[in-house]
């Protein structure tokens, strides 16, 4: 499903010129992404579940793309994912873990400049750097 969504969307153009709003550097090290308001509280209009792939022991090595979800309900995917930059254990909740549904095969070094520039003052947990998803290609 997640793979589906994702593919449908992104055809669509839906990540085109959307931004990354939220970089984690402490627990958990990720960059989440897929959100066309920037806020974190956006997404494509509906929501899919049940979880899919997710490890069964808790750990999402550097480089894994997600499906993010809200916390407790496995039937709430929809467009927001993240980016796994440094290997992260990331305990599963009474819904489960967090759907796996890709590898970053290239662009590490550019997804650790952007954690290398931390956080923006006084946000919280959007990235100093600001990351814009142009487009999505298919392969």
């Amino acid at each position: 499903q997640a793979v589906a969504s994702f593919v449908t969307l992104a055809k669509d153009g839906f990540f085109n010129d959307t931004t990354c709003h939220r970089l984690t550097t402490e627990g958990i090290f990720v960059l989440q992404c897929g959100d066309p308001t920037g806020t974190g509280q956006g997404g494509p209009g509906y929501a899919f579940g049940p979880i899919e792939n997710a490890p069964s022991d808790d750990v999402y090595p550097a480089g894994t793309v997600a499906m993010a979800r809200l916390g407790g309900d496995a039937a709430s995917m929809g467009s927001q994912f993240f980016l796994v930059y440094a290997d992260s254990t990331i305990p599963a909740d009474a819904a489960g873990g967090y759907t796996v549904f890709g590898h970053i095969t290239a662009g590490m070094d550019v997804l650790q400049a952007v954690v290398d520039a931390g956080i923006a003052e006084g946000t919280g947990q959007t990235p100093a750097t600001e990351v814009t998803i142009e487009g999505v290609e298919l392969q």
